[in-house]
C-alpha cells in the first residue's frame, strides 16, 4: 500500500533512538500517522515540525499498518508560529481538535481551514473568528452541527441574536427577549451576511462561549475528556492582543 498526498504536520513523537512518528492532516487521507526513519537528525528535524506544509509519501505492507513517511517540506511556518503565543497555542489547539475525529477519516474542508488559519495567526481578531468557525465546522463533521441560518421560531434570517443551548438553533432578537438569560449570544460575524472584519471583543468572547458550550456538551463530556488547556491559552492570548 502506498500513496502521495499534501498535508500539514500537526504533531510528532519519538520512536526508537533516531526516528519520529509524524502526524499529518492530509487533504485526501485525513489525519494520518507514519514513521520517519532518522527523523530526529539535524537535517530532517527542522522541517518535521507542527504547522509546516509537506508533500508526503506513505507506504506500508498492509493498509492497517502504521507505515512510513517520505516527506518533503513545501512551506515552513514553525518559526513564525513559535514567535507569538497566538501562534504557539493556535497550532496546539488545532491539533487537539483534529484528534477528535477518527484517524484516516477524510475531511478535506478541515484541512483547507487548517491551512487558512495557520496563514492568519498573526492577526488576533481574524485568527479568533477563523478558530471559532473551525470549531463549528468540526462539530458539524462530528454530527452536532448548529443551525445559524434562520430563526427557529419565525423562520426568518434577519435580526438573529441568540442560540438555543438545547437545540443549537438561532433565534431572532424579538423572540429571544423573553428567554434571553437562558440563551447563548450569537456573534454578528456568524449571522447571515455578517462581516468578519474588525469584530468586537464581545463578539469574539460570545463566539468562543458558543462553540465551547457545544463542544463540551456533545464531545468532551460524553467522551469524559477535559477541554484542552491550549484552547484556553489561545483565547487568553487573543484577548490580550485585542486589548492592546
Amino acid at each position: 500500500m502506498e500513496w502521495n498526498d499534501e498535508g500539514i504536520i500537526i504533531g510528532t513523537r519519538k520512536h526508537g533512538e533516531t526516528s519520529l512518528i509524524v502526524e499529518i492532516m492530509t487533504r485526501h487521507h485525513g489525519r494520518h500517522l507514519g514513521i520517519v526513519r532518522g527523523g530526529r537528525s539535524r537535517k530532517k528535524i527542522p522541517f518535521l515540525q507542527p504547522g509546516n506544509s509537506v508533500e508526503a509519501h506513505w507506504r506500508a505492507r498492509l493498509d492497517e499498518h502504521l507505515g512510513s513517511w517520505t516527506i518533503e517540506a513545501t512551506e515552513l511556518r514553525t518559526s513564525d508560529l513559535m514567535a507569538t503565543p497566538i501562534g504557539v497555542f493556535g497550532i496546539q489547539t488545532l491539533a487537539s481538535h483534529l484528534r477528535l475525529i477518527p484517524e484516516r477519516d477524510v475531511h478535506k474542508h478541515l484541512h483547507e481551514a487548517l491551512e487558512i488559519i495557520l496563514s492568519h495567526l498573526q492577526d488576533a481578531s481574524i485568527a479568533a473568528v477563523l478558530m471559532i468557525k473551525f470549531e463549528l465546522a468540526l462539530l458539524d463533521d462530528l454530527g452536532f452541527g448548529l443551525d445559524l441560518t434562520k430563526c427557529a421560531v419565525t423562520g426568518v434570517s434577519d435580526s438573529l441574536s441568540h442560540v438555543s443551548p438545547k437545540t443549537g438553533r438561532a433565534v431572532c432578537h424579538e423572540k429571544a427577549l423573553p428567554w434571553i438569560d437562558k440563551l447563548l449570544v450569537l456573534p454578528k460575524f456568524l449571522t447571515p451576511g455578517g462581516s468578519e472584519n474588525h469584530p468586537e471583543i464581545s463578539d469574539i468572547n460570545a463566539g468562543f462561549e458558543l462553540s465551547g458550550y457545544f463542544l463540551a456538551r456533545h464531545v468532551f463530556e460524553p467522551r469524559n475528556i477535559a477541554v484542552s488547556s491550549e484552547r484556553s491559552s489561545f483565547i487568553n492570548a487573543v484577548r490580550r492582543n485585542m486589548r492592546n
